[in-house]
């Protein structure tokens, strides 16, 4: 994980190499520890079945609180800022949360990440005002330091013998949440309309209409905070007891049970690097390329709801709430399917850099499909035709997400040392976090102008898009074929 480019040369600690043609015999693959990765797995379900839940009803909260007064063209720039306040929130914070992970343990910081999730999805379902929702949003993203700490955990518990096998398996848990988030956002928006006989009567409902999609997620983090509390071990040593932040109460420091890791006879690797250690080649070049295939990943998700919900005369589809929420339902499980079936077999064949490239050259044709959709919807309504297309543009949605596991292992191999991987993490989480911002925000203002203003005939968002995709090609040229190693 040594960052010096020195180092680059073929020997058998190199990993995830094995598919060049002239590299050494594979290592024996390390059993995953599957007791404490599957608690990870655990938690990865939470995270995105919180983030994705509003999606499919997001249009529906915007128009019934009446920011928009009546004008559609708005209902996307809202649903942007929305989704992007989470991310512009989390980019000022995340990095602290991971390098204080370094510190005190990895455990702690995700117990608060949960307890940040359930509480800011309560006030959510309870909000009636734009701000109300504003501030639930900047609560979710600030107080939510779990992602880049949950890539440090699965980099600690895994070796280059099965970090592939390990990023092929956290898309499946993080697929299930995005698959359950949508079905429950979009099943459970508005109950007392869609369930009389259940819910009609009760004018809690009635009054809050998205508090019972918000409440579900946010009940399952808090269950999982149990979970977590209660089951999973520091894979790091902490620097310091918790308990020495706290001016009122001092302990005697004891250290938390740690997973069995390799000994390091160097005190530097012990120690947490400099913040400007961390701005060296490998970790920008990894950090990048994880922040590229973002910007591209996050547009294209907050375009696609809006753009299901738009209607054709505009430049969508028209469908109705449970309608998107079953294809983004299907499009986390066709996702969560084809990662741990077909990532490690393509990496071994293709080799990281390649796969990467092929990953995000496929999100050319996805974002295509949009406007091929609606001028095929214009002509002959939504038949079944339409619905080829959709599946289409679902899949390639998958194989574009195979570029995350490869920006994750370039970066668990870029951090400067062991002890750093926190912060590494969280580096690199801030840059992607602000990407996240501006994404939505930019790509669903682009599609309200080209709605309002019909800038070359309606499609100037999606020219806007595949302008990402094409910066990202070039960070990915940048992407050693060897993965940088000790």
């Amino acid at each position: 994980m040594s960052p010096d480019p020195t180092s680059q040369q073929l020997d058998e600690e190199t990993p995830l190499l094995h598919s060049e043609g002239n590299a050494p015999a594979k290592k024996p693959q390390t059993p995953l520890p599957w007791r404490q990765f599957s608690m990870l797995l655990v938690l990865q379900i939470a995270e995105p079945m919180t983030s994705q839940v509003i999606s499919p009803f997001a249009p529906q909260l915007i128009r019934d609180i009446g920011i928009t007064h009546g004008d559609e063209a708005l209902v996307s720039f809202y649903v942007g800022v929305l989704h992007s306040l989470f991310f512009a929130t989390e980019a000022l914070t995340i990095f602290h949360w991971s390098r204080l992970s370094d510190y005190i343990g990895r455990k702690p910081v995700l117990l608060i990440g949960l307890f940040g999730l359930s509480l800011s999805m309560f006030c959510f379902g309870l909000s009636k005002t734009f701000w109300s929702l504003v501030i639930s949003r900047c609560l979710n993203g600030a107080l939510n330091g779990n992602i880049g700490v949950m890539k440090s955990m699965a980099a600690e518990m895994t070796d280059p013998t099965n970090m592939a096998r390990a990023w092929a398996f956290l898309p499946l848990a993080w697929s299930t949440g995005t698959t359950l988030g949508p079905l429950i956002g979009g099943g459970l928006a508005r109950p007392a309309d869609r369930f009389p006989t259940i819910f009609g009567g009760s004018e809690f409902l009635k009054t809050y209409p998205y508090f019972l999609p918000c409440a579900v997620p946010a009940t399952v983090s808090a269950l999982t905070w149990i979970v977590v509390f209660l089951y999973l071990k520091e894979t790091t040593t902490p620097q310091i007891n918790i308990s020495q932040l706290l001016p009122w109460k001092k302990r005697k420091i004891v250290p938390s049970p740690v997973l069995e890791t390799p000994s390091v006879s160097s005190s530097i690797r012990d120690k947490p690097v400099p913040i400007r250690a961390l701005f060296v080649r490998p970790v920008l070049i990894a950090t990048g390329s994880y922040a590229a295939v973002a910007l591209v990943d996050i547009a294209f998700r907050t375009v696609q709801p809006v753009f299901y919900a738009t209607p054709i005369s505009l430049g969508g589809l028209g469908l109705d709430t449970p309608t998107i929420g079953t294809i983004l339902a299907v499009q986390g499980i066709v996702n969560g399917v084809m990662q741990p079936l077909v990532f490690a077999t393509l990496h071994d064949i293709m080799g990281a850099k390649n796969l990467w490239l092929f990953a995000v050259m496929c999100a050319l044709p996805m974002i295509g499909a949009f406007p091929a959709l609606n001028t095929l919807a214009r002509f002959s309504g939504v038949v079944q035709s339409i619905w080829y297309l959709v599946g289409l543009q679902l899949l390639l949605t998958s194989f574009m997400n195979f570029a995350y596991g490869i920006a994750f292992m370039y970066i668990a191999a870029a951090s400067p040392n062991p002890a750093s991987m926190g912060a590494t993490n969280g580096f690199a989480q801030v840059i992607v976090s602000v990407m996240r911002a501006v994404g939505p925000a930019a790509a669903n203002s682009a599609f309200s102008i080209s709605i309002e203003r019909q800038y070359l005939g309606g499609n100037l968002v999606y020219c806007v898009m595949a302008g990402m995709v094409c910066m990202a090609i070039g960070v990915g040229v940048l992407l050693p074929r060897m993965m940088w190693s000790n």
